[in-house]
C-alpha cells in the first residue's frame, strides 16, 4: 500500500468515514497490498474499529506474509505456533521458520534457539522438572536451569530495543498504568508477537507449574538499572474473577549486586542464578490473594538485573 493510500485510510479513519476507509482498504487489498493486509490483520486482531475476529486476521496476515511482509510473516508464525485463529501446528511452524531463516534474522535466532530445546514432535516440553521448596507459606519453589545460558542470551537480545517503562494495574480501572512503586522498563509479548521459540519457553514453565500454556498472561522481560526496583505488592488482584494464582520468574543474568526477590512476611530473599526459574503461590485455588505472597524486587545496587515475568491465570485469558 502507496504512502498516499494508508495515509487516506487513516485519515478517513479519523474523519470517522468508516466505509470510505475500508473501501480503500479493500481495493488495495484485493490488488495484493501487503500493507493493506497486514492493516485488515492488525483491525481484526485488536478488535477496535472492527469486531475482533481471530481467524480473519491469522488469514490476512497469511495474505500479507505471502505478499512479502515481513512482520506480518513474524505475527502468522507465532499464530500457528500457538494456536491464535486456528489449530496450533507446530511443524508447519517450523517450516515456516526454516523458509524465513536464510532471509530474516529473527526467524534464523528462533530456529537456532528452538534447535538446541528437548521438545517432542508437537513443541511439547519433554523431561522432567526438579525444584527445591524455598517456602511454604507462600509456596516458593526454586526450578535451578530451568533456562539455558542462550535461552536467557536470546530473552535479552530479542527485547532490547522495545523496553518501555513498566506498568501496573490500576485498582479502579483495571487499566495498565505507570506507577512509581514500579520503576522497571519491560517489553511484553502477546500472541502476535509470541514467536515459536517464546512459545515454546512459555510452554515449558507451563509444564514446570502444572498448568496450561494458555493460563498465562503475555511473557514480559523487565529491565532494573541501578536504583529501580518493585516495591511490596501483590500479584494478585482484588476482586478479579479469574486470579493471577501463580507468578513464575526466571533470572535472565546474575552480573548484578542487589536486586533480590523479597518475600515480606517469611523474609525470604531469593537471587537466582542466570537461567533460574522461581515460582510463587499469590492466592488460594479458590483465587482469594493470600497476603504471605507479599513482596518486594529489592533496588538494584550495581549494574543491571534482567528478568523474565509470567503471570499465571486460573483459566486462560482469551479465547483463541
Amino acid at each position: 500500500m502507496n504512502a498516499g493510500v494508508a495515509f487516506q485510510a487513516v485519515e478517513l479513519l479519523r474523519a470517522g468515514r468508516f466505509e470510505a476507509a475500508m473501501d480503500v482498504l479493500g481495493q488495495a487489498a484485493r490488488r495484493g497490498d501487503a500493507e493493506a493486509l497486514e492493516m485488515l490483520a492488525d483491525m481484526a486482531l485488536s478488535g477496535e474499529i472492527v469486531e475482533r475476529d481471530l481467524p480473519l486476521s491469522r488469514d490476512f496476515y497469511a495474505r500479507a506474509a505471502q505478499a512479502g511482509s515481513t512482520s506480518a510473516a513474524a505475527a502468522y508464525r507465532a499464530f500457528v505456533a500457538n494456536g491464535t485463529g486456528g489449530a496450533a501446528n507446530w511443524l508447519e511452524a517450523l517450516r515456516l521458520l526454516d523458509e524465513a531463516a536464510p532471509h530474516d534474522p529473527r526467524a534464523a535466532a528462533d530456529r537456532a534457539i528452538i534447535a538446541a530445546m528437548p521438545l517432542g514432535e508437537n513443541g511439547e516440553p519433554t523431561g522432567s522438572f526438579e525444584f527445591e521448596t524455598l517456602s511454604t507459606s507462600p509456596d516458593v519453589r526454586l526450578f535451578r536451569g530451568l533456562f539455558t545460558a542462550a535461552e536467557c542470551d536470546f530473552l535479552v537480545e530479542r527485547s532490547l530495543h522495545s523496553l518501555q517503562p513498566s506498568l501496573v494495574i490500576d485498582p479502579d480501572t483495571g487499566q495498565h498504568v505507570p506507577n512509581p512503586v514500579r520503576t522497571s522498563h519491560a517489553t511484553m509479548y502477546p500472541l502476535v508477537f509470541e514467536s515459536p521459540a517464546i512459545h515454546a519457553l512459555c510452554r515449558r514453565l507451563a509444564a514446570a507449574s502444572g498448568t496450561h500454556v494458555n493460563d498465562g498472561e503475555p511473557l514480559q522481560v523487565l529491565r532494573y538499572s541501578a536504583g529501580q526496583e518493585y516495591r511490596a505488592h501483590l500479584d494478585a488482584i482484588a476482586d478479579e474473577p479469574n486470579q493471577r494464582v501463580l507468578t513464575f520468574l526466571i533470572y535472565l543474568n546474575d552480573d548484578y549486586e542487589g536486586g533480590e526477590t523479597n518475600f515480606l512476611a517469611s523474609g525470604l530473599r531469593v537471587k537466582g542464578a542466570k537461567g533460574d526459574g522461581l515460582l510463587f503461590r499469590n492466592a488460594s485455588k479458590s483465587g482469594s490473594p493470600d497476603p504471605a505472597s507479599t513482596h518486594a524486587g529489592l533496588p538494584v545496587v550495581k549494574g543491571e538485573k534482567f528478568l523474565a515475568s509470567r503471570w499465571i491465570r486460573q483459566r486462560p485469558m482469551v479465547a483463541r
